[in-house]
């Protein structure tokens, strides 16, 4: 009887082992399932973002072309098939103020008056204008209401200004003051660029931008986006009327350079600096790829290349 028993226990153990190990073996399967999924998904992923790459290449070969105008319909392409496709888009550098070329010439007229309009008061204003100014230059003599490696090193920020030109807008946040900016004007890089030839497109920049350098309104400075748009109030079409020169366009607005000699020297007409944007896109993964060309039409040079992951 004693034997009966411990042969029953016995048999009970082995069970119980038999059913873990099938317990840790169904694991192990979804474990490895899991893996597999995640690989064939990750392997997926890769795949769908080098086409979504190489799409985004094609949207650039075509704006880069110089024969192809903004609104041409070759930009957009998208296969109802696959699903794959790609928008391109060839944009002016000179819609936007050269930060470098307005300090280097210290305006500081107009940085004040823009930072001003943002919500900075006077002396905030002026603060930040000599501030950007010395960051830029080449010595370590402080502006009258500037920052020099003095005031940086006490903040914690070592090798600070660069007193140099900026790189990157990105920069522009370290200098003292702009996180004023940042508050109260979070759309501040919509305004700026390092790429431009130096002035202000007057056939590009939106009247925003037009009055703030032209020291009118807005309402003033809307004649010039209008009259460069033709009868048709659509930009490149064959009714473009493109101003050839500054004084004609300062001269409609009603701005006597004589009276505002720097005025005349904020603004140009056909800048060559232009931006090229392509994203493509398939199975929802996207890519973009943004080149800044200088002389597209004529002999161009590639000021800067940059790709990125779109969500």
């Amino acid at each position: 009887m004693k034997f009966k028993s411990t042969r029953s226990r016995n048999r009970g153990s082995a069970l119980i082992a038999v059913l873990f190990l099938i317990a840790i073996l169904a694991m192990a399967s979804i474990t490895a399932i899991r893996v597999v999924s995640f690989d064939v998904d990750l392997a997926g992923a890769q795949v769908h973002g080098f086409r979504a790459r190489q799409l985004a290449e094609m949207g650039i070969a075509i704006a880069a072309n110089p024969v192809v105008k903004r609104s041409d319909p070759l930009l957009r392409h998208l296969s109802e098939e696959d699903g794959e496709g790609f928008e391109a888009r060839i944009i002016s550098e000179g819609e936007k103020f050269n930060i470098n070329a307005i300090i280097l010439r210290q305006d500081e007229q107009l940085m004040k008056s823009m930072f001003m309009d943002w919500g900075l008061d006077l002396d905030q204003a002026q603060e930040l204008s000599d501030a950007l100014i010395d960051w830029v230059d080449g010595n370590d003599e402080v502006g009258l209401n500037g920052a020099e490696s003095e005031w940086y090193t006490a903040q914690g920020h070592l090798n600070q200004p660069f007193n140099r030109p900026f790189y990157d807008l990105e920069e522009m946040r370290m200098v003292r003051g702009m996180d004023l900016v940042e508050a109260l004007k979070p759309d501040w890089r919509n305004w700026f660029t390092i790429w431009s030839s130096g002035a202000l497109d007057l056939n590009e920049a939106p009247a925003e931008l037009i009055a703030a350098a032209a020291e009118i309104t807005v309402e003033e400075a809307n004649v010039i986006p209008e009259t460069v748009r033709g009868a048709d109030g659509i930009r490149d079409t064959d009714d473009d009327k493109p101003f050839q020169d500054v004084n004609t366009a300062l001269a409609l607005m009603g701005v006597d350079t004589t009276l505002s000699p720097q005025v005349a020297q904020r603004f140009t007409v056909n800048d060559t600096t232009t931006r090229l944007e392509s994203i493509g896109s398939v199975a929802g993964a996207k890519r973009k790829i943004t080149v800044i060309v200088r002389n597209r039409t004529g002999r161009p040079a590639v000021l800067e290349r940059t790709e990125e992951v779109i969500p």
